[in-house]
């Protein structure tokens, strides 16, 4: 992605905000939820580790249950 930001400074010539075409800016917020899709899915996958099948759940409490 190629951006072309347009700075406005203040009267010591510090950057104090940026200015991007709509297109541009469009394009980073489609950026920047892609890569919060990602990490949800990454941090779902990671606590995935206490999951069970429903088969296996079915005869832990079947096991549970006979006994």
């Amino acid at each position: 992605m190629t951006l072309h930001p347009q700075y406005i400074v203040d009267e010591n010539q510090q950057p104090k905000s940026v200015v991007l075409p709509v297109s541009e800016w469009d394009a980073v917020l489609e950026e920047l939820e892609e890569l919060d899709d990602i990490r949800a899915y990454d941090k779902a996958k990671a606590g995935a580790q206490d999951v069970v099948s429903f088969d296996q759940a079915v005869r832990e409490i079947g096991d549970s249950h006979s006994g």
